[in-house]
């Protein structure tokens, strides 16, 4: 191979501190020996990379060393690939100015240049660090501040869960269970997690020996994903509340042109149940006619947009009667079931999930609990896994279907956030707010009754009301736009019509956030005002542009009475302190 050609920007020079050469440390240059008076030496002499020099500079350098009578330095020239290379020696352990020793202060600067620069990058503020996102997060703030939160499975959490959130949790890795994890040093967060069990089953007055809790899940659908995923296979049967009844899409859901919306549609066969179109409740009679039909391996109750409660003796019987498991999607209601303000579903059920932010006031996740122990009732046959003994199996199953089947490592600072959340829930104080929450979703729907609205079943048991917009002409969609120009956030709900049909003309309202923020009854009363008003506008651009969502958009623009109403929403809206901010 011919390396003539090749050109070099680099000389090697070679060099000694003694005729005794210190040990070598490792931080210098690369070393070797050569020539036969470096043999028979002990030590390496350290090579260093040197600019290259022509010979002008070589001739000017030899004649300053021949000035200097004090001073030896030997030199030793041979060549590289056709290059001349120059050995020099250090003079009586002196180094040369670019010697290695100059490169090692360099370096020590260098590491400490470094270490500033990462406290530096670990310490910013946000504001600092990122002040195109810190605005954006400011703006946020402020429209929840100053606007009217009615959306049902929305609220607010204090500080102590915001800090939480926040934390050096979020910076621990930790899959698996409690004492069996797949990383080590999470020795304090199993004990965070073990903590949150047993809230969790405080705070719903559940005996650890007949109940179990997994609180990892992300969120609601998660948990019950994994819920399906670990009792069934896929293409077996689940039945839940259809989605325009009031149900959720995690239980199962077709849209009308067949096409599988949610997961649990798309692995699980899915028939739904629905209410009853005249009256708005669920029809029991019907129900249990299509579960001994379908014979569903797991009947689920519980739903997203339902006013009133559920009566889980009944589905307990038809579960019993099908050879189901009886499951209920609580999310919803948990708050309520915590502070023994609605029915309970755990005196019923086998398997009862939830979400942890909405009426219980926590984190944004999920949770399951599952029956565990000796059966005390027929429990629905899952014949399929052979699993058909005295005792409940879901435990093993369930925890490994959230954990590694369908999700990875826990959020640890989420499961820390909700076991904060869940000491609250304990307390009489959280009871109180449930009273509120009630009371102030029963002033708003008389308040809306009394103002010839119409709602779904007529009422509220709970935490929610859907009022049925039909009668004015108006779409969700249309009348959710315009409270959110109001600054008033509901969202559209699909109803059934009075002739069983479909419809897209409702909005569900709940009363949660705003009695986290202070309001009472009174409040409510003015709330109902609000919500009037914004529905009369919307009837106006109606009138004036039609119902067509691109011509609807269009009359709202520089629309006074928006701008008026929502002047007077926010001023209303600032009264009330927003939980876990100063000001």
């Amino acid at each position: 191979m011919d390396f003539s050609d090749c050109q070099s920007g680099l000389s090697l020079a070679f060099r000694s501190r003694s005729s005794t050469p210190a040990p070598l440390n490792p931080n210098e240059a690369v070393s070797g020996q050569f020539g036969a008076n470096h043999r028979g030496s002990s030590s390496s002499i350290p090579l260093q990379l040197l600019e290259p020099k022509n010979d002008q500079s070589r001739e000017s350098e030899e004649e300053e060393l021949s000035e200097e009578e004090d001073e030896e330095v030997e030199e030793e020239e041979f060549r590289i690939l056709g290059h001349s290379m120059c050995f020099k020696r250090q003079r009586d352990g002196q180094l040369l100015p670019n010697s290695n020793g100059a490169k090692r202060v360099a370096v020590e600067q260098g590491v400490e240049g470094r270490r500033a620069a990462v406290k530096a990058w670990g310490c910013q503020p946000l504001s600092v660090a990122d002040p195109e996102i810190h605005e954006i997060m400011e703006k946020e703030k402020q429209r929840q501040f100053k606007g009217i939160e009615l959306i049902a499975s929305e609220n607010f959490v204090c500080r102590a869960v915001m800090e939480a959130l926040g934390s050096h949790l979020t910076n621990k890795y930790s899959e698996g269970m409690p004492g069996s994890r797949n990383y080590t040093g999470n020795e304090y967060i199993d004990q965070i997690e073990f903590l949150c069990y047993k809230r969790a089953l405080e705070a719903f007055r559940l005996d650890s020996d007949k109940w179990g809790v997994n609180v990892q899940s992300y969120s609601c659908t998660s948990a019950n994903f994994a819920v399906y995923t670990g009792l069934l296979l896929p293409g077996d049967r689940i039945m839940g509340l259809d989605s325009p009844s009031g149900g959720h899409l995690s239980h199962g859901y077709y849209a009308p042109s067949g096409k599988k919306v949610s997961a649990a549609s798309i692995f699980f066969e899915s028939l739904p149940y629905k209410v009853n179109p005249q009256t708005g409740l669920v029809d029991y009679d019907k129900l249990e006619e299509k579960a001994l039909d379908y014979r569903p391996k797991i009947l689920i109750c519980g739903g997203s947009s339902y006013p009133r409660e559920w009566d889980y003796a009944r589905f307990r019987h038809i579960a019993d009667k099908c050879g189901s498991v009886l499951m209920c999607d609580m999310a919803h209601i948990s708050g309520l079931v915590a502070a023994k303000e609605c029915a309970s579903p755990f005196d019923y059920c086998d398997i009862v999930t939830s979400t942890t932010h909405k009426s219980l006031r926590g984190p944004r996740g999920g949770i399951i609990f599952y029956r565990k122990g000796v059966k005390s009732r027929k429990q629905g046959s899952l014949g399929s896994h052979g699993h058909d003994n005295a005792n409940y199996d879901f435990e093993e199953r369930i925890n490994f279907s959230v954990y590694p089947t369908t999700q990875g490592g826990p959020h640890n600072n989420h499961i820390a956030a909700l076991a904060i959340a869940l000491k609250q829930v304990a307390t009489l104080e959280y009871k109180a707010y449930i009273q509120q929450v009630k009371k102030n979703a029963q002033a708003l729907a008389s308040a809306l009754l009394r103002r010839k609205c119409r709602l779904v079943t007529g009422g509220t048991d709970n935490h929610l009301l859907v009022w049925d917009l039909t009668p004015l002409g108006l779409s969700g969609k249309n009348y959710e736009k315009v409270c959110e120009m109001c600054h008033i956030s509901v969202n559209k709900a699909a109803i059934f019509g009075e002739n069983g049909a479909i419809s897209l003309g409702g909005a569900r309202i709940g009363t949660p956030a705003m009695t986290s923020r202070g309001c009472m009854e009174s409040d409510f009363e003015t709330l109902a005002d609000f919500l009037l008003k914004a529905a009369q506008i919307a009837m106006g651009a109606r009138r004036e542009h039609g119902k067509l969502q691109r011509d609807f958009l269009k009359g709202l623009q520089n629309n006074k009475d928006i701008v008026e109403l929502r002047n007077r929403v926010e001023a209303f809206a600032s009264q009330f302190a927003m939980p876990g901010i100063d000001s």
